[in-house]
């Protein structure tokens, strides 16, 4: 809350936007935002896509209700198709991927930025420790914004924290956000599962390899985990330090933190 309060009032702003998905991430951030500068000056802005679930629009406009911010909605889906369609004969000879699903987190990057100019409002970054370092978001996409309000603050600690705000703001995340299985609702019935390892055991990986130094032999026997699995989690973390160099400045908050205290090249080719 200090470090947000004083990053946004030292760069003169007194306004800040959030995208709000319904998620735990941009909860949190929203609930933090409210104690930094008052709900007065907190927008959120949900920004459905073609997988939106109507549970997260709900929980978003809940949360922005019981908090006492502004809320508006701004969808993404007609946008998205236009630029599919356009695209179309450009993508004829290739079959859908992750190219879609990060068209559609730049789209709301672009809506983000757009209104962050005529509102004269800072955009508070929402993702978290655990997704970048391991390049688990998109690149001029959720990662636009001024300040990463909790990219150092791994995902489990998110959910600690996000109860914390509750006690502050009683009820103010539903018990429905934190319930659900993480997803980033860029295709159909996806889970943050479907590419990552549970979060409490990606955590305990991401804090002996980055906090602590450990090398992935050393993490695999102390945590009692196979070799392979933490070799593919410290691997990801190395080849994504190219998007971190790239996201906005974040507030640190455990040991290590990602940014200039922990510096790597962005080009490698060496593998351990």
């Amino acid at each position: 809350m200090l470090g947000t309060r004083d990053y946004i009032r030292k760069c003169g702003f007194s306004k800040v936007l959030i995208g709000l998905s319904g998620g735990i991430d941009s909860s949190l951030t929203a609930a933090l935002a409210v104690d930094a500068v008052g709900a007065e000056n907190v927008t959120g802005i949900g920004m459905p896509g073609p997988y939106s679930s109507e549970g997260s629009v709900r929980d978003a406009r809940d949360m922005a209700s019981s908090l006492g911010i502004r809320f508006e909605i701004s969808p993404i889906s007609s946008i998205y198709e236009q630029f599919v369609t356009t695209l179309q004969p450009l993508f004829a000879n290739y079959k859908p991927d992750v190219t879609e699903e990060n068209l559609q987190a730049r789209l709301r990057g672009v809506t983000l930025m757009a209104l962050s100019n005529k509102y004269n409002a800072l955009v508070l970054t929402t993702g978290n420790k655990s997704e970048i370092a391991v390049g688990y978001c998109t690149l001029y996409g959720d990662m636009c914004g001024g300040l990463a309000v909790i990219s150092d603050v791994p995902k489990t600690l998110v959910y600690a924290l996000s109860r914390v705000a509750n006690a502050r703001h009683p009820g103010a995340i539903p018990e429905s956000v934190f319930e659900k299985p993480p997803s980033a609702e860029l295709r159909p019935d996806q889970k943050d599962s479907d590419s990552l390892p549970p979060y409490d055991v990606l955590d305990n990986i991401l804090r002996a390899y980055v906090e602590e130094y450990r090398t992935p032999p050393e993490i695999a026997a102390w945590l009692g985990l196979p070799l392979e699995l933490v070799a593919g989690v410290t691997v990801k973390v190395d080849r994504n330090e190219y998007k971190r160099q790239q996201a906005a400045p974040g507030l640190r908050v455990t040991t290590k933190a990602f940014g200039i205290g922990r510096r790597f090249p962005i080009a490698q080719r060496y593998s351990e």
